[in-house]
């Protein structure tokens, strides 16, 4: 690759990563997510329009920034929260997404429509939780009960759909893949007792003391599980998605056992991962779109759209019954239907696999890139305008303050 041609690449790349707060800050009306306007800038720099940027130049960097993501989404994730109710109810919810997919992908089948179906139908179960923590943070909507239930439920629309894909979509056979699977897995669980190697007085004050200023052992160390867990899945022949969840999930282990300042480790994530990496993959994701595809049959990419809110979202309504007040059940239809980076991990494996129909696999993203623009708006907008209970933000009725 062509050192300077990279560099101009990059240059577009960072470019519009920089000027994205400031035009989300010059839109007028409610406040959209910057991750739209990094795709958008993305199309807008990439092939398809101005071609100011090529793909090949920051594929590897995407795929850090991929990793990233979905390494966050592992770190806020307490797995424990699987076997309890936010984590029953959510599995119940995927269980009955992935029912009305199987019917929903037949149908299509058989009327020629698609012909991929297994990528096409895993992709309407998946929930984007990784594009959706920050929008969620921002607005305060991870707090409390319903906080819990979002992480559980984004949760499972990852993991599970990331486990199939492993298992089954990879270029192996399922009983070996499920074998790499489960080595991974337990490489992952491995890692969480290194810390308890560490705990002398000697290697506490090392850290404690290299937290800061140049030595950032932390995020260094941090940084070194990433790569590492990305490269092991990836020697394995499965998803880098994987690596980068299981990767979070060991690094909350880490700051547990070792009793790390978790708060100053977050601040620098935020900086690497959405000051740096994750833009770029979101910036990435919109050079790679295809436009003239979607022209071609924008009926397509609106079927799609109205699937994804259908299949894995209107479950929502039914599962949360009980759990959930009617608003808060309306906004987690939204925010469950919310999907993006696992679309274009599956649209890129049904085009490897010579099925999958170009036009699909575009409108599959497009539908993603829709949802991440219209769902989390719809969810914010009905949070804003529902009164907040005590319960919602996490307030036990012992708290309460009595008149």
């Amino acid at each position: 690759m062509d050192l300077t041609k990279g560099l101009n690449d990059l240059v577009a790349v960072a470019l519009v990563a920089a000027l994205t707060p400031l035009v989300v800050a010059l839109l007028p009306g409610p406040r959209i997510p910057q991750v739209v306007i990094f795709l958008l800038g993305g199309v807008l720099i990439g092939p398809h329009v101005l071609g100011l940027a090529d793909t090949a130049s920051i594929q590897l960097l995407a795929n850090i920034g991929l990793g990233f993501l979905f390494l966050l989404a592992g770190y806020e994730l307490d797995p424990r929260l699987l076997r309890q109710q936010p984590g029953r109810l959510a599995i119940g919810g995927w269980v009955m997404s992935a029912a009305i997919a199987v019917g929903v992908t037949g149908g299509l089948t058989a009327a020629g429509y698609i012909r991929d179906y297994v990528p096409v139908g895993l992709a309407l179960t998946t929930t984007a939780l990784g594009t959706l923590l920050p929008i969620l943070r921002d607005n305060n909507m991870l707090g409390g009960e319903f906080g819990r239930h979002v992480f559980a439920a984004g949760a499972v629309g990852e993991l599970f759909p990331i486990l199939i894909i492993a298992v089954f979509l990879g270029q192996r056979g399922s009983f070996v893949a499920l074998a790499s699977v489960a080595l991974v897995g337990a490489l992952a669980l491995t890692l969480t007792f290194v810390p308890r190697l560490a705990r002398s007085a000697a290697m506490q004050r090392i850290v404690t003391e290299g937290q800061e200023a140049t030595g950032q052992v932390t995020l260094r160390w941090s940084m070194v599980l990433l790569f590492a867990l990305l490269a092991v899945a990836s020697r394995f022949g499965l998803d880098v998605v994987l690596g980068a969840v299981l990767a979070g999930m060991v690094l909350r282990g880490w700051t547990r056992h070792l009793k790390m300042d978790t708060e100053s480790l977050e601040h620098k994530f935020d900086a690497v991962g959405y000051g740096l990496f994750i833009p770029i993959f979101f910036i990435y994701s919109g050079m790679s779109f295809d436009l003239k595809s979607i022209s071609e049959d924008p009926l397509r990419l609106l079927i799609f759209f109205a699937l994804l809110l259908v299949v894995r979202g209107l479950p929502s309504l039914l599962v949360y019954r009980r759990a959930l007040a009617p608003v808060q059940r309306l906004e987690m239809t939204f925010i469950t239907a919310t999907s993006l980076p696992l679309l274009i991990a599956l649209a890129a494996i049904g085009e490897q696999d010579g099925v999958m129909l170009p036009s699909t696999a575009a409108s599959l993203i497009g539908a993603g890139v829709l949802s991440v623009l219209v769902f989390p708006l719809i969810a914010v907008g009905l949070h804003r305008r529902a009164a907040l209970t005590p319960a919602d933000v996490g307030i036990t009725a012992e708290e309460t303050p009595q008149p």
